[in-house]
């Protein structure tokens, strides 16, 4: 227990070696090894400054004895060698003894005690007796002889203490004793220059206080008041203080001079500076400890953290004062308040504060600095003094550093002398220096540098300096280390100091433009997490701040509330004075309200224009943290469009980065990083941005002008491609460049573009409407497009091969879509084959144009052979059966630049120049310097524009002349052209077609183009046909720009298309001998010779007729679907192709219809819909002057000769080219007649006229279908059973509705309803005959019988009559009975009659001549053994629906009572109430019907006898003329016009008479109501009625002939 006491009692500091200072082996051997041992242990530890470890050994060499293992002589020997060591030994050793007198005096073993006190006596003569006296027991001195008595030596001891510590002397006072005290200040204010040192005036000053017995404290006192009145002798009065206190306790200085602060205390003490600068003197010297003197020192603590307390309250009062409207009269009462809380009794001085700036003059940092840390950050150096004399420290600190790197060039500056107190910091002669002392103290001056603006001029230049040479360091690893620790210093310097303390500055630009020169060294990273810091945190840290904070914001408002275009200047003023010193907080502010009124924009980019380059790139930080704001909302609440504050915000980017040199970096990264995110609004921002500053525009409404133009040259582009005149752009599109490249971030954002158009519909879209989707999607598409124009125009060949990579690798690693891969490289292709074209130029010197043509080709052959290569793993090997990689890389590699040139835009240039110059001789205003030079400018442009208009058309014709080299290996058609053409449209024109404006142009061109250059497997015929045949799903899965895209695309095909139409001379030399037109589809090639392949003009002429109902077909269909899209689509698509659609006169109407109605229905559902119809629907009916009728747009009876051979010789190698497209013109116009009665469901009152037109164009159609039926009697006879056959199935099914005969949605079913709408309307006027047939038989029992011979006999004479005057008579009587029908079905109808089903209310079926007609169904007889399947079947159906037809309408104008059966059929549904009605009531009806019936019949019976005649006229008419060829074609519609002038005449005349001839059918019709009994009975004799009447008339006809 005593050795582990021991143990613990002195501890161990010397390390390891104490804790077995004295080994057991040492104490066994200690004769032999262990006293050597001991000896050279106890040398080394008392080489030691502390006696710790030599104390522990001695110690158990001690125990050891106490212990008995060690002799005590053994021990006493040793100790006497160990005695040499050390000066204080001997105290060390009684310092052991002492411990073991106490630890063995507790023991029990009287033994241990003995060996103890035996050892002490052996060493009596080591150690004096004087040291053992003080450390050991009484009682053991007693026992070791060194004190006679223990008891006497305590009382001793007691005494002396009593008189040292407790008993007081007496002094006398100052007033009692003025000698002494005078000599004492007399010796203390004497001159000090000569050889007077404290050492002497101590002496002086102890004499004094022992010959006048005067107080030592009170001496102490006066020493202080004279040093302080004598400031300047700190080298006499520190030391002699110093030597002073040897004589005192330590304390008493210390209390003295806490006794002096304590009289300051007073409410309205005043503490002297003198008596801070003695403090701040003594504690530098340590001559006293802060500990001790702060205690002493007024306020406390807890009041200073009360009062910053206190001041950040008021602060966010002041915030919160500024924000509420206050009136006039509650502010003067505030200013009251705040002046009586001046007049109050102010505070005693903060002596500590006045303590700290005493040390910071002296250059005490030590200890300021921990006076600073017990207080609020900043609260010390917000006062102003304390500041100020930290600023002057610092200044003293950097200044042999500053005057080394700092200093510009050619600036002097005062120098600052070094302070002459030893004890202050060493000033700083590197950078590495810096780290030691004024970082730290610039960090407790934070943003209070502001009272000191030379000073942070001076560390902002040394920060310049630093970072010069950290970017040009290349040093060792540690020295880089070193500097990258000394970088984010200087970073967080800038944070905490020089950001505020420019905040607090009064609008200093100078202070700015230095910061900003050493910021500019910063990336912009770093720059822009200093800029949020300084926005979002260093405002609230300090109240100081959060007061300037509100007082910018204030001011900021009333700059803004008064800011206009007319005031930009005075207000840009006071903008620009404000940012100077809060940038951040005023452009927040202003940002903010450019959200929310954008009309703000122009004139605050214009008042920008005094701001600091500093300001500038925090506003471009700003305006990225403004656009990343995560509680905006980036759509509208109606989730369709884009927010405006983010469309202003990007309409802002734009302007101000065009006009002022602002750093893009960070801008375009942040656009980056938010397509990575997968997000795409912000591509709005980076599409204005390139918009403006490299004068690029996206825009979907450019006229033909501007595209035309945008097809030419760099010059034309700028002239004329776009809105506005671009200039000025060079700058600011260079800097565009540079910040892309610099970064590096030109190919990463086409890329990110271009795989994100597909992530807005796939990740981005989700559950956004579709509306918006698009929006995103035709966003980042045209971004893209303008990004990649933009790449392609500004960066050298270099850099864009450099920066592009090749096809395949875009396409395969980079997931690019193929579009914009080619977009991408197209480009750089044109650079590389411009390259090596010169190169071979300079190589073989020759200036022939077909060596040029020739190097141009090898030239292509060397750039374009990797390309077709690469091209080939873009698609499934299938693919290349079909069509070439080469040609698949020509398509995709040439621009509209390549295959025409734009002459007129050239031409409209220049003119446009020579008037603007013109202009400029006639301005007498003008200078005359000025005039000069812009004319030499226009001059300039002008010789520009024509050469570059030349080189554009050698260009072109080199183009031209390698397209028709490669031409033979473009299509390959191992399989057939159909699968041909589909694999060109689908990988090559429709992709390309929506990509852009010019795509689209070029699209069409293309597909010209190769047709021109016959180009062999290519059928023009049916690339064209694919086109046009079914746009709806295409139209349908576009967005908005793409569908203005395709209409685009669509408007060139149909202008080459119409150009063909228009006339047969230009149709004959561009299309007539060319493979394209081979009706003939076998795989291979074109023999070029049969003309009778070819299709000729007047069947082409069919076919656009067929297009145009195609594109009719399938905008109604889009318009009736009710979906927005296809909606809004078509309409896009339609306006688009106007120049050239609708041409024909009765699908212009049904497609006006059809918008009318959308134009209705969408008023208050969709207004974007209902403005995008009714701008379609105004100029659709200003072009109605330039629609022509259909029998102006193709001939209805085409020349037969060629039409018959192009039927038979679509063999079975053919890809499926419709017989509608070429041959079948028949039933393709009578498909079109069908379909277009479909098209119009509502019947409006406005297209009378086209009723009127159709009616009187139906005779002529009928007389020539009659006629053709009784020329062949095996014709006849199988149309006859077909007709049975037709007539039998009519039974079964119920009578066709008029709601039956719309447009229905599904594509297929259409077909079947045309066919069943042709037979219900057949068997509507089948019915008609013989029931009325059955009327006049009632008629007769009831009248006389007579009258039924009579008309009989009027019958037969009239056959025999000639056929000249039936022919007259026949038309005559049809037309006036269409007339009355038209009449009374508007009378009836009362113009809303939708439901009355009219043939032909477009335009009436195509009327053929009867000749040409039999001759073609007398050799389709003979070929159908040839034919394909589904061409002779299509053949039969054809005929029995002409058949139809003409039965039909000759049906209808031979029956006089047509109004009356028309109205019962619609009168069907009323058949069910009329049962209803009593019996009586069915009488009366019954006696009125038929008093009106005799009235109506006696009035009729002329009809019949006249059109009887007609009709015999007209049947020998046509008989005689058969054998001769039949009518041309130019004919028909000639008569048809004069047919439908004398319709007009005679209805207008006879108006007054239809019109009651109608009102009594309709009451006669109206009144005849039947049961369902008998109404069955009546159709089944009606049917067999007019099976026999048909039969004998065929039987008539063909005896006739005969």
């Amino acid at each position: 227990m005593a050795a582990g006491a021991g143990a613990s009692a002195v501890p161990s500091t010397s390390g390891g070696s104490t804790a077995a200072a004295l080994p057991a082996e040492w104490i066994k051997n200690w004769d032999k090894s262990g006293k050597t041992e001991f000896l050279q242990l106890c040398r080394n530890l008392s080489e030691k400054a502390t006696f710790r470890g030599i104390q522990q050994a001695l110690y158990e060499l001690a125990y050891h004895v106490v212990k008995g293992n060690l002799k005590r002589d053994q021990a006493s020997r040793v100790l006497n060698d160990v005695m040499e060591f050390r000066d204080d030994m001997p105290s060390i050793l009684a310092d052991v003894f002492c411990i073991l007198d106490i630890e063995t005096s507790c023991l029990e073993e009287k033994s241990k005690r003995d060996r103890f006190m035996q050892l002490v006596s052996a060493c009596l003569y080591l150690v004096s007796d004087t040291i053992l006296k003080e450390r050991l027991d009484p009682e053991t001195l007693e026992s070791l002889g060194l004190i006679k008595q223990s008891q006497q030596f305590n009382q001793k001891s007691v005494k002396i203490k009593t008189k040292l510590f407790y008993k007081q002397q007496k002094f006398n006072l100052l007033r009692e004793e003025n000698e002494g005290y005078a000599k004492l200040i007399a010796e203390l204010g004497q001159d000090l220059s000569g050889n007077i040192t404290s050492e002497l005036i101590l002496e002086n000053i102890k004499s004094l206080i022992g010959c006048f017995n005067l107080d030592p404290n009170r001496v102490l006192d006066i020493i202080l008041d004279v040093y302080e009145c004598r400031p300047e002798c700190d080298g006499f009065f520190v030391p002699l203080i110093e030597s002073y206190m040897y004589m005192c306790e330590p304390q008493t200085l210390c209390h003295i001079l806490g006794f002096k602060f304590k009289f300051y205390q007073e409410p309205n003490g005043d503490t002297p500076v003198s008596l801070y600068r003695v403090a701040a003197v003594l504690l530098q010297s340590n001559l006293i400890d802060l500990e001790d003197l702060y205690v002493h020192l007024f306020p406390v603590d807890n009041t200073i953290i009360e009062e910053h307390k206190r001041e950040i309250g008021e602060a966010k009062l002041i915030v919160r004062k500024l924000t509420v409207v206050v009136l006039a009269s509650e502010k003067i009462e505030e200013k009251e308040k705040e002046e009586e809380e001046e007049k109050t009794e102010k505070p005693p001085d903060n002596q500590k504060l006045g303590l700290l700036e005493a040390m910071l003059k002296i250059g005490d940092w030590q200890h300021a600095q921990n006076i600073m840390d017990q207080m609020p950050p900043f609260y010390a150096t917000s006062h102003k003094p304390i500041a100020v004399a930290l600023c002057q420290l610092l200044h003293v600190m950097i200044e042999p550093l500053y005057r080394r790197v700092g200093v510009p060039k050619g600036a002097r500056g005062t120098p600052i002398l070094p302070l002459q107190n030893k004890r202050a910091p060493k000033q700083v002669e590197s950078f590495e220096d810096l780290r030691k002392e004024v970082i730290s103290m610039l960090c407790y001056l934070g943003p209070h540098l502001s009272h000191d603006p030379i000073l942070f001029a001076k560390v902002v230049r040394l920060g310049k300096a630093f970072m010069k040479e950290h970017q040009a360091d290349t040093g060792k690893q540690e020295d880089k280390e070193n500097m990258e620790l000394l970088f984010s210093c200087l970073l967080s310097i800038a944070d905490q100091v020089l950001l505020p303390s420019l905040s607090l500055m009064d609008c200093n630009a100078c202070m700015s433009e230095e910061l900003w020169g050493m910021f500019k060294t910063f990336p912009y990273q770093y720059r822009y997490r200093l800029y949020g810091q300084w926005k979002n945190e260093t405002y609230n840290s300090h109240p100081l701040l959060v007061r300037v904070k509100a007082q910018t914001i204030d001011r900021a408002k009333y700059i803004m509330k008064r800011l206009t275009k007319e005031n930009v200047k005075p207000s840009g003023r006071q903008i620009g004075k404000l940012s100077h010193s809060n940038p951040t907080i005023l452009f927040d502010y202003i940002l903010s309200q450019i959200q929310k009124y954008d009309n703000l924009i122009t004139p605050v980019v214009d008042s920008l224009k005094y701001l600091t380059s500093l300001n500038y790139d925090v506003l471009a930080y700003c305006i990225i943290e403004a656009l990343a704001n995560p509680e905006k909302e980036r759509m509208k609440h109606d989730d369709t469009t884009i927010s405006s504050w983010l469309q202003s915000l990007a309409s802002f980017c734009g302007a101000v980065f065009r006009k002022y040199p602002i750093e893009l970096a960070g801008l375009l990264q942040y656009v980056a990083n938010q397509l990575k995110a997968g997000k795409s609004f912000d591509l709005l921002i980076l599409k204005e941005v390139v918009q403006k500053m490299a004068g690029i525009e996206i825009t979907e409404e450019m006229t033909m002008d501007q595209l035309e133009a945008m097809t030419g040259g760099e010059q034309l582009k700028a002239e004329g491609g776009y809105f506005g005149q671009i200039r000025n752009t060079k700058k600011s599109s260079q800097r565009l460049k540079d910040a892309l490249l610099d970064h590096d971030l030109a190919l990463p954002l086409c890329l990110l573009m271009a795989q994100q158009r597909n992530g807005v519909i796939f990740q981005e879209g989700g559950e956004k409407h579709l509306k918006l989707v698009g929006k995103l999607y035709d966003q980042c598409h045209d971004t893209l497009v303008q990004f990649g124009g933009f790449l392609a125009s500004n960066l050298s060949t270099d850099d864009y091969i450099k920066k592009v990579p090749s096809i395949d690798v875009l396409c395969n690693e980079f997931h690019t879509p193929h579009d914009a891969a080619f977009f991408l490289s197209r480009p750089m292709y044109a650079h590389h084959i411009s390259s090596k074209y010169d190169e071979l130029k300079k190589a073989e010197k020759g200036n022939k144009q077909q060596q040029k043509v020739h190097q141009y080709i090898t030239a292509c052959e060397l750039v374009m052979a990797p390309v077709h290569d690469s091209v080939i793993s873009l698609h499934i090997p299938k693919v290349w059966d079909d069509i070439s990689p080469q040609f698949y890389a020509t398509f995709w590699s040439l621009t509209m630049y390549d295959l025409a040139v734009p002459h007129s835009s050239y031409e409209r240039e220049v003119n446009k120049l020579k008037v603007h110059m013109k202009a400029i001789d006639d301005n007498p205003e003008m200078p005359l310097n000025k005039k000069k030079k812009e004319k030499e400018r226009c001059t300039a442009l002008q010789d520009k524009l024509l050469e570059e208009e030349k080189k554009q058309l050698e260009h072109v014709q080199r183009v031209l002349q390698r397209l028709k080299l490669e031409k033979d290996n473009w299509l390959l058609a191992k399989s057939t052209k159909n699968e041909t053409i589909t694999k060109f449209l689908q990988l090559c024109i429709f992709p390309r077609c929506i990509f852009s404006a010019i795509d689209a142009v070029y699209c069409a061109r293309f597909v010209e183009l190769v047709h021109q250059q016959k180009t062999p497997n290519f059928s023009t015929l049916l690339c064209y046909d694919r086109v046009f045949s079914d746009i709806i799903y295409t139209v349908a899965s576009c967005t908005e720009n793409e569908a203005s895209r395709y209409g685009r695309f669509l408007c060139c095909m149909l202008d080459t298309v119409t150009r063909w139409h228009s006339d047969r001379a230009i149709y004959e030399k561009q299309c007539g001998n060319y493979p394209g037109f081979l009706t003939i589809l076998r795989a291979t090639g074109f023999d070029g010779g049969n003309k009778a392949d070819q299709l000729d003009y007047e069947n082409f002429r069919h076919v656009v007729h067929k297009w145009h109902y195609k594109l009719t077909k399938a905008s109604v269909h889009c318009l009736e679907t009710g979906e927005y899209a296809h909606i809004r689509n078509i309409l896009m698509v339609l306006i688009k192709i106007l120049p050239w659609y609708p041409k024909v006169l009765n699908l212009g109407q049904a497609l006006e219809r059809r918008v009318h109605k959308i134009c209705q229905e969408e008023k208050e559902k969709r207004p974007d819909l209902y403005a995008l119809a009714m701008g379609y629907s105004g100029q659709l009916k200003s072009r109605k002057p330039c629609m022509i009728p259909e029998n102006d747009f193709h001939h209805k009876d085409p020349p037969t000769k060629n039409a018959v051979p192009a039927t038979v010789q679509n063999g079975p190698g053919g890809a499926g080219l419709t017989s509608s497209l070429t041959v079948n013109a028949a039933k393709l116009e009578e498909s079109t007649a069908e379909e277009t009665d479909k098209l119009l469901k509502e019947k409006s009152q406005g297209a009378v006229k086209v009723i009127n037109r159709a009616a009187s164009a139906t005779p002529k159609l009928t007389t020539s279908n009659g006629s053709n039926a009784s020329n062949s009697k095996v014709v006849k006879e199988k149309e006859e059973k077909e007709k049975c056959g037709k007539e039998k199935d009519k039974e079964k099914t119920p009578a066709g509705t008029p709601e039956a005969k719309t447009l229905g949605k599904d594509g297929k079913d259409k077909p079947k309803e045309e066919r069943v709408n042709k037979e219900d309307k057949a068997r509507d006027s089948k019915e008609k005959t013989p029931k009325s047939d059955k009327e006049k038989e009632k008629n007769k029992r009831e009248e006389k019988s007579s009258k039924d011979e009579k008309s009989k006999i009027i019958v037969t004479s009239a056959e025999s009559k000639s056929a000249a005057e039936k022919e007259k008579e026949k038309e005559l009587s049809r037309e006036r009975e269409v007339t009355k029908d038209v009449k009374s079905k508007e009378n009836i109808r009362g113009g809303g009659g939708e439901k009355a089903p009219v043939a032909g209310s477009l335009k009436s079926p195509v009327p053929r001549s009867e000749a040409s007609e039999s001759e073609r169904e007398q050799k389709r007889r003979k070929v159908d053994t040839h034919s394909s399947p589904s061409h002779s079947s299509t053949l039969k159906d054809n005929l029995s629906e002409l058949k139809d037809s003409s039965a039909k309408h000759y049906i209808n104008h031979s029956t006089p009572t047509l109004s009356k059966s028309r109205e019962r059929e619609v009168d069907k549904k009323d058949l069910d109430k009329s049962r209803e009605r009593s019996s009586e009531r069915e009488k009366k009806e019954e006696k009125e019907r038929k008093d009106r019936k005799r009235d109506h019949s006696n009035s009729d019976r002329e009809v019949p006898q006249d059109s009887t005649k007609r009709r015999k006229e007209e049947n020998g008419t046509t008989g005689s003329s058969k054998p001769s060829k039949s009518e041309s074609p130019s004919d028909s519609p000639h008569s048809n016009e004069k047919e439908k002038d004398k319709t007009k005449s005679k209805s207008s005349g006879k108006e007054k008479g239809d019109s009651i001839k109608v009102e009594k059918m309709e009451k006669s019709c109206g009144s005849k109501k039947e049961s369902r009994h008998d109404q069955e009975k009546t159709e089944k004799k009606e049917k067999r009625d007019s099976i026999g009447g048909k039969e004998e008339k065929k039987r008539k006809s063909s005896d006739k002939h005969r």
